[in-house]
């Protein structure tokens, strides 16, 4: 199985330069920028730049500008609402997950909620990914935490732990998360085990975050139509609150939900990763 990235372009600097590229060419589209132009902005020659793109998404920037128009989004809304429907409906996760990474979720009862972790250890630490370092955490019966980190500051992660979990024992694991970023970021043999997550919430967080775990790769929904797709169609607006506590980016894929507009409204770890996010799968599922 080849893994989700090159391993050259495995590391945030990359990302960043991808990611303020991508927001260029977001906020300049009606001007139709060329190659030079965009490249220029993360200050590479336009050759460096291609080639560095290339790697990182398996497309030249040119294509993948494709997926990222409102155009293109409205189709896949329609394309995903009847395999969202027929999974929640019968209670399947989605089929064909990116790379094999199927992902079961678990959640804490109420009384787990309500002593606040206590019983439970936690490691942590810290992996790079194709969207920039994030903090990883995970307790005996799944990954409890997956945050991408340019949003805080990483001496603090530990205290953002204590915060969800006040009763925990949370400890630093740096050769454990290792094992489980490479797991989900750098997979080149196929899983023998899903990916088990254990999150706290309430009983409708729970509901929206399996909802989520029915999305394809690739596949993009709206609020709205995520909120028909359990039974709440008046509660759209609570479902983007439940998306917004997310505490497992990515392999929850909350970035897979916009508007209906087809703009891609808001995103806990930022709108230009939520770009990024939604353009790179879909050019890794179009190949």
């Amino acid at each position: 199985m080849k893994p989700l990235i090159e391993a050259t372009t495995y590391n945030s600097e990359t990302y960043g330069q991808i990611a303020r590229a991508i927001a260029f060419m977001r906020q300049t589209y009606l001007d139709q920028p060329d190659l030079a132009t965009v490249a220029q902005q993360v200050h590479l020659s336009e050759s460096h730049f291609q080639r560095l793109f290339t790697q990182w998404a398996g497309i030249s920037p040119k294509r993948f500008w494709q997926y990222l128009t409102v155009e293109y989004a409205k189709s896949k809304i329609a394309e995903t609402k009847s395999l969202l429907d027929l999974t929640v409906d019968i209670g399947l996760s989605s089929p064909g997950r990116l790379h094999d990474l199927f992902v079961k979720l678990e959640a804490m009862s109420p009384g787990e909620f309500k002593a606040g972790g206590a019983g439970l250890q936690i490691q942590y630490g810290l992996h790079p990914s194709p969207f920039g370092e994030c903090l990883i955490a995970t307790t005996a019966r799944g990954i409890c935490n997956l945050q991408f980190l340019d949003s805080f500051d990483p001496n603090t992660v530990e205290s953002l732990l204590r915060s969800e979990w006040p009763n925990a024992e949370i400890v630093r694991n740096q050769s454990a998360i290792q094992a489980i970023g490479d797991r989900i970021f750098l997979p080149t043999v196929p899983p023998s085990q899903p990916l088990n997550l254990f999150v706290k919430g309430t009983n409708f967080q729970i509901q929206v975050w399996r909802a989520l775990l029915n999305l394809p790769p690739g596949g993009i929904t709206t609020y709205q139509g995520l909120a028909h797709a359990i039974g709440r169609p008046t509660a759209a607006r609570a479902i983007g609150n439940a998306i917004g506590r997310n505490p497992v980016g990515y392999l929850i894929p909350c970035h897979r939900v916009i508007r209906e507009s087809g703009e891609l409204g808001g995103y806990r770890w930022g709108l230009d990763r939520k770009t990024v996010l939604l353009g790179w799968e879909a050019s890794r599922c179009e190949q």
